[in-house]
């Protein structure tokens, strides 16, 4: 038998084990999109309809028209006005109220002056990053409001997301999580299960080589990671209206090499897996944990302690989200992601050396 007859034919199984288990498939094809719908929405720092209550001690036009400004936008919902700052202490406490603006008394008159006039904000620091997104609202609010009575007249102008929208930022991350997921654990399952199953001692048997055997278990995967790719693009772009400012086919080039890392790892996993419940964990625990953390997905790498910050350099992650929200957002070319792409590369091809090494015919 051929070479490529040889893969293709292993490659065929695969994939017709996969379409034999819908639970499986539901997995592959169906939950993708669920999720990412649910964490479309769901993964966004945007806060809208912000709890204020305000303490008018002024009662003036001035005051009135402060208040009206805060009324008119989208990121406040006024819930009271009231006379006295010892009235703001229940609604902190109670959770009605996030933030208390407090207007002194002879604040319109002074504004009428052009004299400076300080105005206070008290913020409930239980929830700190709301807060803060909250803080930085009013207190541009407040900025724009006193420039148009100042003789400042600042243009301020957003590159590549001009409307600050959190999710153009975050759904690109959200792809890059579901494919590592998806392609690691199932690549570390599947090939786990030939080995409980027994039907692994059979490929043995046959003509095909160590390494045709690990090309014809994981390229299955990376066609369903692909597959997923281009409906998780087609959500984002159509629904949730990200834009995509860039190469497709380098997208999908990028794609291609950060799947050699994420099945490089699934095969890892199986080498030092017994079960499939083993590989899952081992995978979950162990390697995509601490990859979400340290990518700078959630938490931003230059806030990170300086002995943590090198740690990152570790997963491979990282790349994968410079690259996907610079070709998303910026539009840019591979002339400006090859660091990236470069050390994407150097860590899948570190990743299934290793594991290759590790295995052997029997236990690939």
């Amino acid at each position: 038998m051929d070479l490529i007859p040889r893969v293709r034919c292993l490659v065929w199984k695969e994939l017709l084990e996969l379409k034999a288990d819908p639970r499986l498939f539901g997995i592959l094809i169906v939950a993708p999109m669920l999720q990412l719908l649910a964490l479309g929405y769901a993964a966004t720092t945007d806060i809208e309809n912000v709890p204020v209550v305000v303490v008018d001690a002024d009662r003036s036009t001035a005051s009135r028209g402060l208040i009206s400004r805060f009324s008119a936008s989208p990121s406040f919902a006024i819930v009271d006005v009231v006379s006295s700052a010892r009235e703001v202490d229940s609604y902190l406490e109670r959770g009605r109220a996030w933030l208390a603006l407090s207007i002194p008394s002879g604040y319109g008159d002074a504004i009428a002056s052009n004299r400076p006039q300080t105005l206070q904000l008290i913020a409930d620091g239980s929830d700190a990053n709301s807060t803060n997104v909250a803080l930085g609202y009013a207190t541009n609010l407040l900025g724009a409001y006193s420039q148009e009575r100042g003789v400042l007249d600042p243009r301020v102008q957003v590159w590549f997301n001009p409307r600050l929208e959190s999710r153009h930022f975050m759904i690109p991350g959200v792809l890059a999580l579901l494919l590592l997921a998806i392609t690691t654990i199932l690549a570390a399952m599947g090939i786990v299960r030939e080995r409980e199953l027994g039907t692994l001692e059979q490929l043995n048997v046959t003509p095909l080589r160590r390494w045709e055997l690990i090309v014809g278990k994981l390229l299955p995967y990376a066609l369903v990671g692909m597959v997923d790719v281009c409906l998780v693009i087609g959500i984002a772009v159509l629904w949730f209206e990200v834009p995509l400012r860039g190469s497709v086919g380098l997208l999908f080039a990028m794609t291609a090499v950060y799947l050699l890392s994420t099945l490089g790892l699934g095969l890892f996993v199986s080498t030092i897996s017994s079960t499939q419940q083993q590989a899952m964990m081992t995978a979950a625990f162990f390697f995509m944990t601490p990859m979400v953390f340290l990518s700078g997905f959630i938490f931003p790498i230059e806030n990170m302690p300086a002995f943590i910050q090198p740690i990152t350099y570790l997963i491979p992650l990282r790349y994968f989200l410079v690259i996907l929200r610079s070709i998303f957002l910026k539009g840019v070319g591979l002339e400006t992601v090859w660091p990236q792409a470069a050390a994407l590369a150097a860590w899948g091809a570190a990743i299934l050396t290793l594991a290759i090494a590790r295995s052997t015919k029997r236990a690939a």
